[in-house]
């Protein structure tokens, strides 16, 4: 029998064990035999062997190179899987899938945002599930006005739908973490609030903005584009948005309606935070 390494704190490592956990992780992501899955550090393979058992091809993505063999070794007469030794942050997802792909993971809270976000990189997933810390979710998911909410939540929500599934308990783990986890499901929108040329400058503005949210709209925007009063205020009035409002209070379409007011006010084309 092949003795698994141990976890690697380097790594963020807690294989998740608990059998009805990962069942219900791959049927958050309602997989059929046509998809492709591609999984994000499979670990010891426990949920690769879910994924396998409903999808007709898994690509699963693995850093630890003392893993890449034992999950080789353990389904060498497995066409359906193809393990990639290698950071997930370096790989295209779009060119391993090589078509519609789903996302899945148990993902090491310590790079967490990164992950989420470049799963979100064009051409996306059709969905993904990803099983983060619960205060991630918990942000990822939350509305405007809510504690939660912040440039996690406008961001992922300006281009996909988030949705908490269910939490997850330490015990689930081995080693157990030291928060409570949740898994989460993000589903790229048709109707995204901002254009794929918008994105970055979107991102930025968005967290410079929680950077200053207890300010009001009107002193953000002069902060933000170093606007003097009146261009300030002409931003705003384009936007239709309260000079009153702070940024926990806005939507991500009234932040995508400031960031093309603020271009107009600067001169046309996309505005660039200052």
């Amino acid at each position: 029998m092949t003795r698994l390494p141990r976890a690697k704190k380097r790594f963020g490592q807690h294989f998740l064990t608990d059998p009805r956990i990962l069942t219900r992780i791959a049927e958050g992501l309602a997989i059929t035999p046509s998809d492709t899955v591609i999984e994000i550090g499979p670990g010891r393979g426990a949920l690769t062997e879910v994924l396998l058992a409903r999808a007709g091809r898994v690509i699963a993505i693995e850093v630890d190179r003392e893993l890449v063999p034992i999950l080789r070794a353990r389904w060498a007469d497995e066409p359906r899987l193809t393990v990639v030794e290698g950071d997930v942050l370096a790989q295209d997802l779009a060119a391993l899938a090589g078509g519609p792909f789903l996302l899945a993971g148990n993902v090491p809270y310590n790079i967490t945002t990164p992950i989420l976000f470049h799963g979100l990189r064009r051409p996306r997933a059709e969905r993904a599930v990803f099983l983060v810390q619960l205060e991630v979710a918990q942000r990822a998911a939350a509305a405007p006005g809510d504690e939660a909410y912040g440039a996690l939540s406008v961001n992922l929500q300006a281009v996909a739908t988030v949705a908490l599934l269910f939490r997850v308990p330490a015990g689930a783990f081995a080693p157990p973490p030291k928060v409570e986890s949740a898994v989460i499901r993000v589903t790229p929108r048709p109707d995204p609030v901002i254009a794929p040329a918008e994105e970055e400058a979107y991102r930025t503005m968005v967290q410079g903005a929680f950077g200053l949210r207890r300010k009001q709209l009107k002193r953000v925007v002069r902060t933000l584009w170093s606007f003097d009063a009146r261009q300030a205020g002409a931003v705003i009035d384009r936007a239709g948005l309260d000079p009153e409002a702070r940024p926990e209070t806005l939507s991500p379409a009234a932040f995508a309606s400031l960031l093309r007011a603020a271009g107009a006010v600067q001169g046309g084309g996309l505005s660039q935070v200052g």
